[in-house]
């Protein structure tokens, strides 16, 4: 091939890095134009419908299937007892401590049911709707137990969810920063608050969630051929694979795992599955392709579940405000089975409840609890939002107490940004921020002080619309990776990434990564990157991933890791390239490699106008008929990125609520948030992803939550009861960027898919409380429908906003200490709440 001069331009190429890019993959998934595991067909492929259990516990005494089997068109029909040992049992990857109580979860029961939802019956048939029809013939005798419901009484062993294993608690995990020499004693601390400083207690609800997914999960399993191959909808092709292998003893090598397109996961696609597992089972064992695909009422009911905690806070401060202490106990709510990494996602939460400010001390204290409810797992954020939401209030809580602005409180106590790197109290380094600099930004876009000033004017007039500012300042860690951080929390995997840049002989490029799309838009940004870096069209760049076959590497996508830590890979592999490609175009050149300067895809020697671009030498790499005698053919290369830290956005968020005093009706006026995630690669994606993760976390402020009733049936199993909103409930949001990057990776990028849903729930919630600080109320436990505000503001005004009798304490068997003082509210258990941990839909 020939070498031809560069020509003479002063005109520089546009780049690709901070550019707003239309996505690549909308046109097909917003056409329909596309796979959805659901679309799959294969030749003689069969049906599966689920028959699942009524109740929440209670022994399987018979299951008659004679019924469903003569049943048009029914194939087969299996319950528990027609299982064998190559069914596999689902996985916990995480387990705390070596005496975690962790109950076998098999994919399906053979005599004891554990939730309502738990499946007791597969039937298969020729048709999806004949196999439904015959799942209502299957009649199965049950013999009801006592259910473990309530989290604090579960806690306490009242009633056993799992009665073999003699207890509901699952595990407890501590952080003390006296024991880990990060800080000092917070019992000291909190004695010294308590006589001569400030001491506040409080009681916090996370209420259960439901990720409700766009796509209902669907699996399609195939196994003829070598190699048994299974489409399903997920977030972890590679997880999955490998925890089949693991569990089933079929060889990884013989597995082939493909996620097509998916169509949303917030979490509730991170997790390995019984309808899987059972797919899996059922074609081995019929030797034809079989497909399942949930309802949406399913969904609700038995896909997993998130976060679901009591929060007990104990914030120590001096008389001037400056925090000295922050002591915190949690019960969480595991549900039945501790699923994948279920039990460790609070642990996610406690290096973050200290958040952006510095406090001397810390105590962290969290139990696990088993009861008979659906499992819970990761939801959009996992540990860090719950974390945010406690600390944010306690903020809010340290400045009423002082009676000052609560961003001067925040402002006086977080770490400024000439103090970075800093270490926390909790352990970690953070690189980067500036938090002054994203506070002061929001303030002028929101306009605060004039709406502070009219919210003087609303109480002074005793308005009955009522308005509240809303504040939320934090960080969070994410790009969830450090292999040896994960390690030494007993995490079961690691944490590193892998990618593959391809060189085409045509002059283009393929990148294949580890980390799979369910919505981020990672086509498009991967894509943005290489193109910069190799100097290619953004055009010429092709992105594989999903397919353990095609993406032999990974470890998959959550916890905001795709972009800096796959992306990352992707970058290293990328400058193998180049590196590679350098001592070709010595060779085309007849140069010395070092002289060589590459630019916007071509190598130029210095001080020469004589230059090759890197597609022609991938070309001249394909034929391969004159290369450097001590190289192998080709240019390709592969990489695996293991990062040292994990990474911190930042951000601060404002709202403006509106409450109605005299119907209890929370109205969205006004929401601004900068957020700071490094280096923006596309701003189209970033605002894309902030907007998304605002309505989640707003959501879980004002509208959703799993309600059961007092038998362990879900109330809130379809959308008319579980209240996800819509476009039309919300508001148009003001966001913005500042910029500090991150310095453990090559782009400076920060984490940006969770940080939304991470801010946006305490801000709502403080402005609610602020909006309502007249009437006595210093809480509404979520969501804050109208009927709890209203009932808030009643008992607010009764003169009970601030008696400690009005808020229930953790007791001793709980594993949780200490005395509430203050808490609003008479008839909630945090307080200007209506209903109690499972009230049969209070508020809705």
């Amino acid at each position: 091939m020939s070498v031809e001069a560069a020509e003479q331009t002063t005109e520089q190429p546009v780049r690709e890095i901070g550019r707003d890019r239309r996505r690549k993959e909308d046109q097909r998934l917003i056409t329909g134009r596309t796979r959805w595991t659901d679309n799959i067909v294969l030749p003689g492929m069969l049906h599966m419908a689920m028959v699942r259990s009524p109740f929440a516990h209670a022994r399987i005494t018979a299951v008659d299937t004679s019924e469903a089997k003569a049943s048009t068109n029914v194939v087969a029909v299996y319950s528990g007892a027609d299982l064998d040992e190559s069914v596999g049992v689902l996985i916990n990857a995480w387990p705390l401590s070596p005496d975690q109580v962790t109950p076998v979860h098999p994919p399906m029961p053979t005599d004891r049911v554990t939730f309502a939802g738990e499946i007791v019956a597969v039937i298969v048939a020729r048709s999806a709707a004949e196999a439904r029809d015959a799942a209502e013939l299957v009649d199965v005798d049950y013999e009801e137990l006592p259910a473990a419901l309530d989290l604090k009484e579960a806690a306490q062993d009242t009633v056993l969810a799992h009665p073999d294993l003699g207890t509901n608690k699952s595990a407890l995990w501590v952080f003390d920063s006296a024991a880990a020499g990060t800080g000092t004693d917070v019992e000291e601390a909190i004695a010294t608050a308590r006589e001569g400083g400030i001491l506040i207690e409080r009681e916090y609800r996370q209420q259960r969630l439901i990720p409700a997914f766009m796509e209902p999960r669907s699996v399609v399993v195939d196994p003829t051929g070598e190699q048994l191959t299974m489409w399903t909808a997920t977030q972890i092709p590679h997880i999955v694979r490998f925890a089949l292998a693991a569990t089933t003893g079929v060889p990884e090598s013989k597995i082939r795992v493909i996620a097509p397109d998916v169509g949303g996961g917030f979490g509730g696609k991170l997790q390995v599955t019984p309808e899987e597992w059972l797919a899996w089972w059922v074609a081995r064992q019929l030797g034809k392709p079989v497909k399942y695909t949930e309802t949406r009422s399913e969904s609700l009911m038995a896909a997993h579940h998130g976060r679901d905690q009591w929060q007990r806070l104990t914030l120590a401060a001096d008389k001037e405000g400056h925090v000295t202490g922050l002591k915190v106990d949690l019960l969480a709510d595991l549900g039945s089975y501790v699923a994948l990494i279920g039990g460790g996602v609070p642990v996610l939460g406690a290096f973050m409840f200290n958040a952006i400010y510095k406090f001397p001390a810390y105590h962290f204290s969290m139990q696990s609890v088993l009861t008979n409810k659906a499992w819970t797992d990761a939801y959009r954020g996992a540990g860090r939002p719950e974390a945010t939401f406690g600390i944010e209030r306690m903020m809010d809580e340290l400045a009423h107490e002082l009676g000052e602005d609560p961003l001067v409180v925040r402002e006086r106590n977080w770490i400024t940004h000439e103090e970075f790197p800093f270490t926390s109290i909790a352990g970690l380094e953070y690189d980067s921020g500036n938090y002054e600099a994203a506070t002061a930004m929001a303030k002028e876009m929101f306009g605060y002080d004039e709406l502070r000033e009219e919210q003087r004017r609303r109480r002074e007039s005793n308005d009955p619309v009522q308005l509240g500012i809303g504040i939320s300042t934090f960080t969070e860690m994410c790009g969830l990776a450090p292999s040896r951080v994960l390690g030494s929390l007993d995490y079961g995997a690691g944490g590193w990434e892998h990618a593959s840049v391809r060189m085409l002989a045509t002059g283009t490029v393929e990148v294949v990564v580890g980390v799979s799309a369910h919505g981020q838009g990672h086509e498009t940004a991967f894509s943005q990157i290489v193109a910069d870096r190799l100097g290619v069209p953004f055009e010429s760049v092709e992105i594989l991933h999903g397919d353990t076959q095609i993406s032999h590497k990974g470890l998959d996508t959550y916890g905001s890791r795709s972009l800096v830590v796959g992306g990352e890979a992707v970058i290293k592999a990328a400058d193998k390239v180049i590196d590679k490609a350098r001592r070709y175009a010595a060779h085309m050149l007849e140069a010395n490699p070092d002289d060589l300067e590459f630019t916007d895809g071509r190598f130029a020697v210095a001080g020469t106008d004589q230059s090759v671009g890197i597609s022609e030498i991938a070309g001249a790499a394909f034929a391969s008929h004159d290369y450097p005698d001590d190289i192998e053919p080709g240019i390709d290369a592969d990489a695996t990125y293991d990062p040292v830290n994990f990474n911190y956005p930042h951000g601060t968020h404002l709202c403006a609520v509106e409450v109605d005093t005299e119907t209890g009706q929370v109205t969205l006026r006004k929401y601004t948030c900068v957020d700071d995630v490094g280096q923006v690669v596309n701003p189209l994606i970033v605002d894309g992803q902030i907007h998304g993760g605002l309505v989640q976390g707003i959501a879980q402020a004002l509208w959703e939550e799993a309600v059961y009733d007092d038998s362990g049936t879900l109330v809130s199993g379809s959308f008319v009861d579980y209240l996800v909103p819509t476009a039309a409930d919300t508001i148009s949001f003001d966001t913005a960027t500042t910029t500090t990057l991150a310095t453990t990776n090559t782009l400076g990028t920060k984490g940006v898919g969770e940080a939304g849903t991470i801010a946006s729930t305490p801000c709502i919630v403080n402005g609610v409380v602020d909006a309502l600080r007249s009437f006595g109320v210093d809480d509404v436990q979520m969501p804050c429908t109208p009927e709890r505000v209203w009932l808030a503001i009643r008992s607010g005004s009764e003169g009970q906003g601030t008696m400690a009798a009005a808020a229930p304490h953790f007791d001793e068997a709980t594993g949780m200490q200490g005395q509430t003082d203050r808490t609003a509210g008479a008839d909630g258990p945090t307080g200007g709440s209506a209903g109690t941990d499972d009230a049969e839909g209070a508020g809705r």
